[in-house]
């Protein structure tokens, strides 16, 4: 679009030839001004696609559920699951869908009175480098879900195989592989595994996400082995427990117990209504 004039008078004392000086505006296609028709052809066409860090506490680890590609691009990698988002789909629903096609978990719903209607989703970060998917120019919308100890996954859509995998080994691999390498992750998805992992790390200390990771009754125990395995670290269980029991809102007694760690019956909780946690809890630092 060719670039307009417009005039504009000098302050008191630096005007120009006839008291004015002309002012050159460039203005871009995609200006939304009134009298500037919206043309479609004028902008390259490309794809949204939703991916998901499906984050579980497995035999102790953190697991993130990975795909190996049946078909190009990056066809044998592994990658993050996720798909296009259709036409007649939101972003949330999008990522819902997947989320379903590969764990069979429902989204769960805030609204909902039950804790354990399904598993906790949240919107991550937006992707859209240039050059991120090799078939056309594709931002995708990254979602965070945590669930309970999930069980073994089954392949679907275009992967041929699928598998929990710890998260600090894939990530120690992922970075310390050459991104060409049939080893590393498809596309950008180590950027967005980190990002996710980040995420749920930093989210645990002020927030009471950690019970996304729990049944619906669970000791503190197992609340604790949560937080080891999402942070990395050993965690002092009677601190622990002084603190979590400690914060108003955080747990609820549900009035039993259950022996299933082993050893003498330990009391059962369920989360409470807090989603703040005051004070926080802080991560250790290693």
């Amino acid at each position: 679009m060719p670039d307009t004039e417009t005039r504009k008078p000098f302050r008191p004392g630096e005007e120009g030839e006839g008291g004015e000086r002309t002012t050159r505006v460039y203005r871009q296609k995609d200006d939304y001004d009134r009298g500037m028709p919206y043309d479609p052809s004028a902008f390259p066409p490309f794809a949204v696609t939703v991916d998901l860090v499906v984050l579980t506490v497995r035999s102790h680890a953190l697991c993130t559920l990975v795909v190996r590609r049946g078909e190009e691009p990056f066809q044998g990698r592994w990658a993050l699951p996720g798909g296009f988002v259709r036409d007649d789909e939101d972003l949330g629903a999008a990522a819902a869908r997947e989320l379903a096609e590969e764990t069979g978990l429902r989204a769960h719903d805030p609204s909902a009175p039950s804790p354990d209607n399904g598993a906790h989703l949240e919107q991550l970060a937006t992707y859209g480098a240039p050059g991120r998917d090799p078939r056309m120019r594709v931002v995708s919308v990254a979602h965070l879900a945590l669930a309970p100890d999930l069980p073994a996954p089954r392949p679907g859509g275009d992967a041929n195989s699928v598998r929990w995998a710890p998260v600090e080994k894939l990530l120690d691999q992922a970075w310390a592989t050459d991104p060409g390498s049939p080893d590393a992750l498809a596309f950008d998805h180590a950027q967005i595994l980190s990002d996710g992992v980040e995420r749920a790390r930093s989210k645990i200390e002020y927030s009471s996400l950690a019970t996304a990771f729990c049944p619906p009754e669970f000791t503190v125990g197992e609340l604790r082995r949560v937080y080891e395995a999402v942070w990395g670290v050993t965690l002092d269980p009677r601190n622990f427990h002084r603190k979590v029991t400690g914060t108003p809102g955080f747990l609820v007694p549900t009035g039993g117990t259950t022996t299933r760690q082993g050893g003498r019956p330990a009391q059962l909780f369920r989360a409470g209504g807090a989603t703040l946690l005051n004070p926080p809890m802080l991560r250790p630092e290693v």
